[in-house]
């Protein structure tokens, strides 16, 4: 899969396919999360795009709109860029568009948009969007919008519907709140997986060596997490997914150490004593334990985390049964 970073990085090829053909079939929007129903939006875009010979292209904002009018208001992220990348690469989409989200694109009315960057750039053929797309200047860019703008400069344009599960939008903000809630099997049926967050694992201030329970610490790259807390998790290391290791993770700002203002992510390993500096490991949360708490001592911290350790073995000693 290519990626593309800025419109003035888009080149006569990107509108082509590799044929020489010229257009594309492309979609827009966050993908936060890539839960199932973008997924059913990526692959009909991916369909459409075989159906015609031409190359699917996905168009996504950095940062997203409402982290830039608002950062510290704006909801959290369920993955990072690079794990979205990650994500769309394995669902088979051609291309990738990264467009700056800035003064320059605040300020740019939605058919200027379409026009600049569907049309001129991307020789837009088919566009596959979700049935809640807003776009260009204050939102004001909608369906009704893009069929009209087909119809000048002859392209087509589909809306897919919203995928519903057990009577429940499929939707990010769903999943944010069940996180929240710690309801990880709800949040797996929705997203078509575990949840997880992957990262690098980078030195820390080594306390939990010191309280006898060394973790990886995790770069989230990330003002804030979707949830906080204490939790059961398995650990891929380096992509292994085949060999999942148990642990005990815990997300938040650390309120007994040093209240961190960004989220940290702290996973201790059960029965592992390797060194896993620099690798990258995935993340995947199965139970919540308890919420972040704020302890009197660092002694009164390190006996819970020893009880958070017994729980997390007992999850795992009954969940393979």
């Amino acid at each position: 899969m290519e990626l593309v970073r800025g419109i003035h990085n888009i080149k006569p090829s990107h509108g082509r396919s590799s044929s020489g053909q010229r257009g594309t079939v492309l979609t827009i929007g966050a993908f936060d999360g890539l839960h199932r129903g973008h997924q059913s939006v990526l692959n009909h875009l991916k369909y459409r795009a075989a159906e015609v010979g031409l190359p699917s292209v996905v168009v996504t904002l950095e940062p997203l709109p409402r982290e830039y009018f608002a950062p510290l208001d704006a909801p959290p992220r369920l993955m990072s860029f690079r794990e979205k990348l990650e994500g769309m690469a394995e669902l088979g989409i051609n291309r990738v568009i990264l467009v700056r989200f800035n003064d320059a694109m605040r300020n740019m009315e939605a058919t200027e948009f379409i026009e600049e960057v569907f049309v001129k750039h991307l020789n837009a053929q088919h566009i596959v969007v979700g049935d809640d797309l807003r776009f260009g200047r204050d939102g004001g860019g909608d369906f009704d919008l893009l069929a009209n703008l087909a119809r000048k400069h002859h392209f087509t344009v589909e809306d897919t519907a919203t995928l519903s599960l057990s009577s429940q939008r499929v939707s990010s903000t769903r999943i944010r709140e069940l996180l929240k809630a710690g309801d990880f099997s709800e949040a797996e049926s929705l997203l078509g997986r575990p949840y997880s967050i992957a990262g690098k694992v980078v030195y820390g201030q080594q306390l939990g060596r010191q309280l006898g329970v060394p973790t990886a610490n995790v770069e989230l790259h990330r003002l804030r997490a979707a949830m906080s807390g204490v939790y059961a998790v398995e650990v891929a290391i380096d992509g292994d997914d085949q060999h999942c290791l148990p642990g005990v993770a815990n997300v938040g700002c650390r309120p007994t150490v040093d209240d961190s203002i960004k989220a940290i992510l702290e996973v201790h390993l059960l029965d592992f004593d390797r060194d896993i500096y620099g690798k990258r490991i995935e993340v995947k949360f199965r139970q919540k334990i308890r919420d972040e708490k704020k302890f009197d001592s660092l002694e009164l911290l390190k006996a819970q985390i020893h009880r958070d350790v017994s729980t997390a073995r007992n999850h795992f000693s009954h969940s393979s049964q």
